[in-house]
């Protein structure tokens, strides 16, 4: 006589199962009472001194997982003056790039400081910061391991392009504003969910180089190129979502024309587009 598991047993193995499904996307510090809070750190990388800056909601829950969002700076910047911000008359970045009054309280944030100022990320030396920071943030602060994004604006745009080469299954999605093809791309064959922006009179990091970086994640996304090349209206941004894209791998592209600024406005505006552009395109994923 064939024996048949009862419908108990089955909805008890469904339900185990969904558990573990659910709570795989929680990071080892989920539950913990945290020893990181909002204040910098210091860690060793290949034997060099790294520093970073943590950004949490006002109100830590242990036990939600959060988004886990880090920050770049350009070349020439540092971490404390992302969290400061600068002149945005003057091409100066918002505080966090202007990201955590959007995000109401689901993320955490992250700003590193680079070598140099910069991120040259010679033999994956920055790649290796960024694992170690994820690492050591992730025992410690809830956050659901699903969720990390990077952003940056010139070089803290180009460190986002070569995480999105080198981790596609550790980063969401990334926000390139004004980047260029200056920290490496090991291995950039993989799908990324992927924002670009960049100016048409950018004086630092021609277009040119901006729209290549989006065309690696055209392709690896499976999107449809689109022809002609989108060009600014007048003073105004102009947006495209590009179509056919794999389904959770969406490119989003946004030129301007304006100069290598992180802060460019729109005409008739004084308030830049890319903090809303930023996170409306990150918290699509939930």
């Amino acid at each position: 006589m064939q024996h048949r598991p009862s419908p108990i047993v089955g909805l008890t193995l469904l339900m185990l199962f969904c558990l573990t499904f659910v709570t795989a996307d929680k990071s080892g510090g989920c539950g913990k009472d945290p020893t990181i809070g909002s204040k910098s750190y210091t860690m060793t990388v290949n034997g060099k001194s790294r520093q970073y800056i943590m950004k949490l909601p006002d109100k830590y829950d242990k036990t939600h997982p959060y988004r886990l969002v880090f920050m770049w700076h350009p070349r020439g910047g540092s971490a404390t003056k992302i969290v400061q911000g600068e002149d945005i008359n003057h091409g100066g970045v918002m505080p966090y790039y202007g990201l955590p009054p959007l995000s109401n309280s689901t993320a955490i944030f992250v700003v590193p400081n680079g070598l140099n100022n910069g991120w040259g990320n010679a033999d994956g030396e920055d790649l290796t910061f960024f694992d170690q920071m994820v690492k050591a943030i992730e025992a410690d602060l809830c956050v659901d391991t699903r969720l990390r994004f990077s952003t940056g604006f010139s070089y803290g745009g180009a460190m986002s392009f070569a995480l999105a080469c080198a981790r596609p299954n550790i980063i969401r999605a990334v926000a390139v504003l004004s980047g260029g093809l200056l920290s490496g791309c090991t291995g950039g064959t993989d799908p990324v969910a992927y924002y670009g922006q960049h100016g048409t009179s950018d004086s630092v990091l021609n277009v040119s180089g901006g729209r290549s970086l989006r065309d690696r994640f055209v392709k690896n996304n499976g999107c449809t190129p689109v022809s002609p090349e989108p060009a600014p209206n007048g003073g105004k941004s102009v947006t495209t979502s590009y179509k056919g894209c794999k389904d959770g791998f969406p490119v989003t592209w946004v030129i301007h024309k304006g100069d290598h600024n992180p802060s460019q406005v729109d005409t008739g505006s004084s308030i830049p587009f890319a903090p809303h552009n930023t996170w409306e395109f990150f918290s699509q994923f939930t």
